[in-house]
């Protein structure tokens, strides 16, 4: 599957999440998150993505973009094929979440996934640990979209052929995730070792570009 949207969230610098993401439903469900996540005034605006599977997630990598992502629109996309899921934003990869089955790791491809969109209250955890609480008198808060497309393996489209199914980074997307992953990732769970002190994910050790 592949989806593309370009939205334009405007949290009014409050700790509002705008949220685009695949998921299916139950507490064993898959989802692929895109997170935008409110912050303090003249602080940077994180982009927080997540991967679950059977109901597991606590795969978060987390990026400052190279733009405001609330001053125009810009394209974000999710391709999830067999293989692997990778997350772009204007065409550049900025995360591969390889298919570790092999290794024992779950991988979302037997549950049928819905598309969501929305704004919710996430100052629980979002900013600085949920010390900082959201000013409802900065509302309403608003998120707007434009251009969305998804296409799936059955769509009537170029991207429905076995191609799409084995699609992979090619060298110079490879060489633009290492770029953004080096300049713009602020956190990446394959690197925490103090929240897995019994030993990383068995997907990190699948995780070098």
């Amino acid at each position: 599957m592949k989806c593309f949207c370009q939205p334009s969230c405007r949290p009014n610098n409050q700790l509002i999440l705008f949220v685009l993401q695949l998921s299916s439903q139950g507490p064993t469900h898959d989802e692929i998150d895109f997170e935008f996540l409110g912050n303090l005034s003249g602080d940077p605006y994180i982009l927080h993505t997540n991967v679950f599977t059977q109901g597991k997630g606590n795969r978060e990598q987390q990026f400052y973009l190279w733009f405001d992502p609330t001053r125009n629109f810009h394209t974000y996309s999710v391709i999830w094929n067999p293989r692997q899921i990778i997350f772009l934003v204007d065409n550049t990869p900025i995360r591969l979440f390889r298919n570790a089955e092999s290794m024992g790791v779950p991988f979302p491809k037997n549950q049928p996934m819905r598309i969501y969109s929305s704004l919710w209250n996430a100052d629980d955890w979002a900013t600085r640990g949920g010390l900082v609480k959201t000013d409802w008198s900065k509302g309403p808060f608003t998120a707007y979209y434009r251009n969305f497309r998804a296409y799936t393996s059955t769509s009537s489209n170029s991207f429905s052929n076995s191609a799409w199914q084995d699609q992979e980074l090619d060298a110079n997307s490879r060489r633009r995730l290492r770029w953004v992953q080096k300049n713009f990732m602020i956190y990446n769970y394959c690197t925490d070792y103090k929240r897995f002190p019994q030993g990383l994910p068995l997907e990190c050790k699948n995780s070098k570009v």
